[in-house]
């Protein structure tokens, strides 16, 4: 009897299958109630005295062995299966994993960002939901003025003091409420103006305004940082400053980048002068300084600021500014791996 209990420990030991039901036959032919180990147990009291010990150690082997190796069996098919679940048919043709890409819009904010902080600029953020005194009053422009026709405005229908911000200069005023100088930041955003949408503007853009605040600061030094930036991102610099109006600053100016007149395109962008609009800027008018908590007789400053959408249809060659928030996928597959 205790040879017949090897033999089926040396069965059990080299018994392999892929099959649940092989496993689930194996089980019950040797575990089950009507098992194989039941029918040993039950043949016990039969064996002579001086084996009983060895015969029970025998079938103790043969137990442990069999429970062993149903669970080997049943931990490799669930990992198979696991294997399978993950990756599905092996066997099938393999389809290449598409890589998303970068906006255009977040490319450029993001080229932007990364030359001013080269020069010490960080980044200040706001809301896009605005009150009139951050959007207007604070920029030294009062109810009732006349420059704000300058910017057609979304208000909120039931409090005619909260609106979409028109510019990203309310952030600057809440950054100079909360600091003080010297401060050099710029508030890169989204904003909106009740404007015709066409393949050239839309009711909402994307701008990066700058503010750098501190004693002594010229005309000059605004100069020579816009001049380092376009250098930096166009590979163009030369630069011209026209003189302009706008209500937060004092002198004001456009600036204008030398394109060139090297293509087609160059000649339709730049109207055949080769010369380009890309911001406007100015010294902080003293006013805002002072609604902003910030000593005006001690401190002064520049700003600027720039379409980043505008920007973005000069370096891609993008011709429809519409293009930027349709979310066309083989628009935006142009712009695969760009940073």
């Amino acid at each position: 009897m205790i040879d017949k209990l090897k033999e089926h420990i040396a069965e059990v030991e080299q018994f392999t299958t892929d099959s649940k039901e092989a496993v689930e036959a194996f089980r019950i032919k040797y575990l089950g109630k009507k098992g194989l180990l039941n029918d040993f147990f039950a043949e016990f009291k039969n064996v002579a005295s001086d084996q009983k010990k060895e015969f029970g150690q025998t079938i103790n082997t043969l137990k442990q062995v069999a429970t062993e190796k149903v669970n080997a069996l049943k931990d490799n098919l669930e990992n198979q299966s696991d294997h399978v679940g993950e990756y599905n048919d092996l066997t099938r043709p393999g389809e290449p994993i598409e890589i998303g890409a970068r906006h255009p819009i977040s490319i450029v904010k993001n080229q932007i960002i990364e030359i001013f902080s080269r020069i010490g600029f960080n980044v200040s953020e706001g809301p896009e939901i605005e009150d009139d005194w951050h959007n207007f009053t604070a920029l030294n422009l009062p109810e009732y003025h006349p420059a704000r026709d300058m910017q057609d405005t979304f208000f909120v229908q039931t409090n005619p003091d909260v609106l979409l911000r028109t510019h990203t200069s309310s952030v600057q005023v809440r950054y100079m409420e909360n600091n003080q100088p010297p401060i050099r930041t710029i508030s890169p955003g989204r904003v909106y103006r009740n404007e015709a949408i066409s393949a050239r503007s839309h009711c909402f853009f994307h701008q990066v305004e700058g503010l750098y605040i501190d004693k002594n600061v010229s005309f000059a030094d605004l100069k020579q940082t816009l001049q380092f930036f376009t250098t930096e991102l166009f590979g163009k610099s030369k630069i011209r400053l026209r003189p302009s109006y706008f209500p937060f600053t004092e002198p004001s100016a456009e600036v204008d980048v030398y394109w060139g007149l090297e293509t087609e395109t160059d000649y339709r962008m730049t109207k055949g002068t080769g010369w380009l609009e890309i911001m406007g800027c100015g010294m902080v008018d003293p006013n805002v300084l002072t609604n902003c908590g910030i000593n005006a007789e001690e401190y002064s400053g520049f700003a600027f600021g720039m379409g980043i959408d505008r920007i973005a249809l000069l370096l891609h060659q993008i011709s429809d500014i519409r293009l930027l928030s349709e979310n066309d996928v083989r628009f935006l597959e142009q712009f695969r791996g760009a940073l």
